[in-house]
């Protein structure tokens, strides 16, 4: 079913280019989960499967998504764009995980929505349940709302630009400052041509980069935490007692990819047969964790998840606009 429904996907955004196939993904995720022809199948003898591919096609994804990412692109932009990116993830981070807390979300939510609207939607939330030893089915909720926070940036962002009056640079910059998915940010920026969208992927694959030392600082914490509960005679783990690593292998493995782009190892060809990849990878994951979204369930004990999300939405926005303009004069 999965691999069935990420070909739709692929359809859907071959028909439909403005929709990436990872929004598409989701949105058929949450119709499985919701028909009532096929809610009792996905909640059932597929949830095996469908969870399968929503926790380890997510990992493999995020290593390939390594290979997107040149440091020598990066640094191109130089360090003060550089400072200004990085200062707006760690806001939009600290704003986010502040006001989840404010409407009292759990730590564990609100981390993951931070994480994920601050750095690169799923694959963020993903690497950060990952080392925080946080349950797959508590990032069910975080993936569909930067998701579809995501894509409502999509529709929003070009209806901005003239009014803003926002040079193709500038809208490049403030799309990749503050939109979330790597496929988000190409469907927004291409709206104004080749320019916006060069400096956009180039931005956002910035914030990409910055996932793995936020990763190990998160990783650091946790081993503390544990540290010191064990000291006091607190279980340190529900599991097996083991300390979790502080960067997982999936995201030393994202790490790796990025060397070898940036050294230039591979050809063209197979970076991109690498870039297939992962978008089916990640497609088919995101699939498998919309398919757990209930509708119901979500109205009815995800209403200030959604404020936090909106809220978080709107910030980085703003944040990523005031960047844009202290980038591109």
């Amino acid at each position: 079913m999965s691999v069935a429904a990420t070909g739709l996907a692929f359809i859907v955004h071959t028909l439909v280019s403005p929709i990436p196939a990872m929004t598409a993904a989701v949105a058929l995720g949450l119709l499985a989960a919701n028909i009532p022809g096929t809610a009792a199948w996905a909640a059932g003898r597929a949830r095996p499967g469908l969870d399968f591919a929503g926790k380890h096609h997510m990992r493999a994804g995020i290593v390939l998504l390594g290979l997107k990412v040149s440091v020598v692109d990066v640094l191109d932009l130089g360090w003060f764009a550089l400072a200004l990116i990085a200062a707006v993830v760690l806001l939009s981070f600290a704003g986010t995980y502040g006001l989840a807390r404010l409407v009292k979300l759990p730590r564990d939510g609100a981390l993951l929505i931070a994480t994920g609207f601050s750095i690169c939607g799923a694959s963020a939330i993903g690497a950060m349940a990952a080392v925080r030893r946080i349950k797959h089915q508590d990032t069910v909720l975080p993936v569909a709302l930067v998701t579809l926070c995501g894509t409502l940036a999509i529709g929003v962002l070009p209806l901005l630009m003239y009014p803003l009056g926002l040079t193709p640079e500038r809208f490049g910059a403030w799309t990749g400052a503050s939109v979330h998915d790597v496929g988000q940010v190409v469907a927004t920026a291409q709206t104004a041509g080749p320019a916006a969208l060069a400096l956009a992927v180039v931005v956002k694959l910035t914030r990409v980069i910055l996932l793995a030392p936020i990763v190990a600082v998160a990783g650091l914490t946790q081993r503390w935490s544990m540290r010191r509960k064990s000291r006091n005679g607190i279980e340190a783990n529900d599991d097996d007692g083991k300390f979790p690593p502080i960067v997982p292998l999936f995201v030393l493995g994202f790490i790796a990819m990025v060397a070898a782009r940036s050294l230039g190892w591979l050809s063209p060809g197979v970076l991109e047969a690498a870039g297939g990849i992962q978008d089916i990878l990640l497609a088919s994951a995101l699939f498998g964790l919309g398919s757990a979204v209930r509708i119901r369930t979500l109205l009815h004990t995800g209403g200030r998840a959604v404020l936090v999300a909106l809220g978080s939405w709107l910030l980085i926005a703003l944040l990523g606009l005031g960047a844009a303009g202290l980038m591109i004069r």
